[in-house]
């Protein structure tokens, strides 16, 4: 199942971008970057936290927080030149608690759904900012606030905004686009707890669903009604930050921090109904990614993870270590995309940006660029039109990655 929407190829509208998986189509990238990195196109002051970009048509939408003012800010800037064309700012007092931001925006180019630090779903004109409608995930759902604030991505469909309150009313819901009218919900009767994942699209069985983990494991819902389909147990501690991917028609790799491991898990169509079973399971002192979501190349994963802590890692679907970047580079808990047969991989610690040849054989670099300043610069990557958009504690920063012509 591929996301729903009416995006050009070199949007980057939500969370790992169009099609939920951190790859990007998008073509004659540079291989090999000049002394001093990339060009600075332009950079921008903005709050702490970790809050990527979602990029469509020339903007950039992303939340941001001031500090000084006490506010919540939605702000869209021209991918162009890094001008601001609007921000929506709204009172609110949020304390630095390991950061502030989290989530990445969704947009179809009509519309920009936010969801905050405190776990409200802000529907705003994409031209203008003006708020059209809001959904508190706390008073509407009953949902409690994850430790370290909301770090949930909308997802966004041709007619829908999908959310996963996680709260005693409501586990997952699809949101009509214009109005904010609820299409469906799925019921919670275990009352699982909101977690710091995304609701993921995937097509498994021959059926559309959204995939969504919580600390009692991961669970897939029906696309069309919102129905629970199938549960995999699986105890994850603390919290969840990676979200699942999606393998093939019937595999599912999860993964977390805090010492809980990994597993790849079958979903199995029987008749109307799923079941699940374990294919494998990696144990705490194996591997595991802890904040990021893996990439799926070649029937490999590739993450940031460990067995030993920050190691760029490729792993076949049988969980075996294919290589890491033990030796070479170290990347704490840094962020990734795939485009043009490269990764673009940030250290987590100093904001170091390296170029890796994406392949299954061994570490290749082929690049490295010292653009951001650190330390904790976890927040997702976004690339549109062969500009590069990260962003660490205090600066965002668009980098040229496409050579002219």
């Amino acid at each position: 199942m591929v996301s729903a929407l009416a995006a050009q190829a070199a949007d980057w509208p939500q969370f790992r971008g169009p099609n939920r998986d951190a790859i990007s189509s998008e073509t004659g990238l540079m291989r090999s970057w000049p002394e001093g990195g990339p060009e600075v196109l332009w950079s921008t002051e903005v709050g702490q936290g970790y809050s990527g970009a979602a990029i469509h048509g020339g903007t950039v939408y992303f939340n941001d927080y001031d500090e000084a003012t006490f506010t919540f800010l939605v702000r869209a800037l021209t991918l162009d030149d890094g001008k601001e064309i609007w921000r929506f700012a709204e009172k609110r007092r949020i304390r630095p608690n390991h950061g502030i931001t989290r989530s990445v925006p969704a947009t179809d180019g009509k519309y920009v759904f936010s969801l905050d630090p405190k776990a409200v779903l802000h529907a705003l004109d994409a031209a203008t900012g003006k708020e059209l409608w809001r959904k508190n995930l706390v008073t509407d759902y009953g949902t409690k606030i994850p430790p370290w604030y909301n770090g949930q991505c909308p997802l966004i469909e041709k007619d829908s905004v999908v959310i996963a309150p996680a709260g005693p009313s409501a586990l997952m819901v699809a949101l009509n686009k214009a109005t904010g009218e609820e299409i469906w919900r799925t019921p919670n009767p275990k009352g699982w707890l909101l977690s710091h994942a995304s609701p993921m699209p995937a097509t498994l069985g021959g059926v559309e669903q959204y995939l969504f983990s919580v600390l009692e494991g991961t669970v897939g819902i029906s696309a069309e009604d919102g129905k629970l389909l199938w549960h995999f147990p699986f105890k994850f501690n603390v919290s969840v930050s990676p979200s699942p991917l999606a393998v093939d028609a019937e595999r599912v790799y999860v993964t977390a921090a805090y010492d809980s491991g990994g597993a790849m898990f079958r979903v199995k169509r029987d008749g109307e109904g799923f079941s699940t079973e374990s294919i494998f399971v990696h144990a705490a002192d194996t591997w595991n990614s802890e904040v990021q979501t893996p990439i799926l190349l070649d029937e490999h994963v590739f993450a940031v993870g460990k067995k030993r802590r920050g190691m760029f890692t490729c792993l076949d679907l049988e969980g075996n270590e294919a290589w890491n970047s033990d030796g070479k580079a170290y990347f704490g808990l840094g962020s990734f995309l795939l485009a043009d047969g490269m990764f673009f991989v940030v250290e987590g610690r100093t904001g170091m940006i390296r170029l890796l040849d994406a392949n299954t054989e061994g570490y290749r670099e082929l690049a490295a660029a010292q653009v951001l300043s650190g330390h904790d610069v976890w927040a997702p990557p976004a690339l549109s039109d062969g500009r590069l958009v990260v962003r660490d504690l205090s600066r965002m920063v668009c980098l040229k990655v496409k050579n002219d012509g």
